[in-house]
């Protein structure tokens, strides 16, 4: 492994090194709440340092509101929660215009209250549960880092980052997320159920003592800057090209696509997909210590970049073929380059 430079990132005074390792620390820490699901939380903090958005789907009850909340009580950010509910509206998240009456003057004005989204980690708890007109109320502020309301526009904080919750949607009383807000997602994380051995350690660890509170390792400036050093790592020609291929193999008019996409694919990821792939990539090398982006990191990445992307037909339903299906089958179609053997 190559160890990072120890020059100063830019817009922090911890030397790089000491940014790498205070990510690998903040792992640790919010390990010591969350039992097992070390994939999950390589996820969500690879999202986090891409400076993407992660939707995170399981059955009630495997903690994932617990994940996210604990994520951000190890970082000295503003943190907000949304529970979506059947009868949330947009202005619940965005914020509204009040009418106001001065006391001394009498004289009455609008005053905008700005909502939950105006915190650096949002968390949408459940946002499937909410109707698609209120869904889409954050399609700007996860895109633009911004909020429009009477004709002003507002930045969001930064770093700002959507963590959301989803139910699976055969549960009932779920909508299924427009296509267009899936897409705003870089990473969609599925949490499974825990092994015999760590469910006990849940247990455990749940049914005793109050656990001590999680100590703080990343403020916004440190964040930032990583997300800067993820973007200032390069990418060779091949990987760029690796990426691409694995995208436009999930297309069912493509020549490279395996004959299962042809097949149950209606279609497939677009070329915001790429960008994802490259910027996880960069985000897993960092985390791993590595200055460059290999093709391991971005087949590591293939999964929650692509499964919510690749859109099944009827007939795969009808088959019981699923995205993930699709998509292993991609990843062992395309062949990554031979300077990565050793990946």
């Amino acid at each position: 492994m190559t160890a990072a430079p120890s020059t100063a990132a830019p817009g922090s005074t911890l030397p790089r090194d000491a940014l790498i390792a205070a990510a690998g620390r903040l792992r640790t820490e919010v390990g010591r709440r969350i039992v097992g699901q070390r994939d999950v939380l390589d996820d969500l903090l690879m999202a986090i340092l891409a400076g993407g958005h992660a939707l995170l789907v399981g059955v009630p009850g495997l903690a994932k509101t617990l994940l996210i909340k604990s994520v951000a009580e190890a970082m000295r950010l503003d943190f907000r929660r949304i529970q979506f509910t059947p009868d949330l509206v947009p202005s619940d998240i965005t914020g509204t215009e009040i009418m106001e009456e001065d006391a001394a003057t009498g004289q009455r004005g609008f005053r905008y209250v700005r909502g939950p989204i105006f915190a650096n980690i949002v968390l949408a708890d459940e946002i499937n549960r909410t109707p698609p007109r209120t869904q889409a109320a954050l399609l700007e502020a996860m895109q633009e880092h911004r909020v429009t309301a009477g004709g002003e526009t507002m930045k969001l904080p930064e770093p700002f980052f959507v963590l959301a919750t989803q139910n699976p949607i055969e549960q009932e009383g779920t909508y299924p997320l427009p296509e267009a807000q899936l897409d705003r997602f870089l990473f969609d994380i599925r949490i499974e159920y825990p092994s015999e051995d760590d469910e006990v350690q849940i247990l455990r660890a749940t049914t005793g003592a109050e656990p001590s509170p999680l100590t703080e390792m990343l403020g916004a400036a440190e964040v930032i800057a990583l997300q800067r050093m993820v973007r200032e790592l390069p990418a060779a020609d091949a990987a760029l090209r690796y990426a691409a291929s694995l995208v436009r193999a999930t297309r069912p008019d493509d020549a490279q696509a395996p004959a299962s996409v042809r097949q149950y694919a209606r279609w497939g990821a677009g070329p915001r997909a790429g960008q994802a792939l490259i910027l996880g990539a960069k985000a897993h090398a960092l985390l791993d210590g590595r200055l460059a982006v290999a093709p391991g990191d971005i087949r590591r990445v293939a999964m929650p970049v692509l499964r919510h992307r690749v859109l099944p037909n009827f007939a795969a339903e009808a088959e019981g073929v699923g995205a993930e299906r699709l998509i292993r089958d991609v990843v062992a179609a395309i062949v990554p380059p031979r300077s990565d053997l050793r990946v």
